[in-house]
């Protein structure tokens, strides 16, 4: 799945109107995840407000990174290597995906159209793509 120009623009305009409640958007996103998956919190072993605001900055370095796609593969990729240390597994990509979702739905109130949401899940496909091939090849090296 690809993300379009369009797309890209949805994507920046509706992160830039929660990036200034990051603190609070990240919040609900794991108090989301919690509830949608509860055996995912024992992932997380850090503070959750630290936790928090590494995911908005992640968020916020891929929705920059939707211009240079070229030069968002190898950030992912990383991300994708940690994230198998940290026990994460591919299938823990759809409640992320979903909470992510709820998240951006409350945050962004009546600017979160049906563009927005098939943007957002554009987006959220291209990650998870490129981080579950990648947790593939760490989990089954060649």
């Amino acid at each position: 799945m690809s993300v379009t120009a369009q797309q890209v623009r949805l994507i920046k305009h509706s992160f830039a109107l929660v990036k200034p409640e990051a603190d609070a958007a990240a919040a609900l996103f794991y108090r989301t995840l919690f509830e949608i998956d509860p055996k995912l919190k024992l992932l997380f072993r850090q503070d959750l407000r630290s936790q928090g605001r590494k995911l908005m900055a992640m968020l916020d370095a891929a929705v920059q990174g939707l211009d240079a796609p070229d030069k968002l593969v190898p950030i992912l990729q990383d991300l994708a290597r940690r994230h198998v240390k940290y026990g994460v597994k591919t299938n823990h990509f759809s409640p992320v995906g979903n909470a992510l979702l709820f998240t951006l739905k409350q945050g962004l109130g009546d600017a979160y159209t049906d563009e927005v949401k098939a943007a957002w899940i554009a987006v959220i496909h291209l990650v998870a793509d490129v981080m579950k091939a990648e947790m593939d090849k760490e989990v089954t090296p060649a």
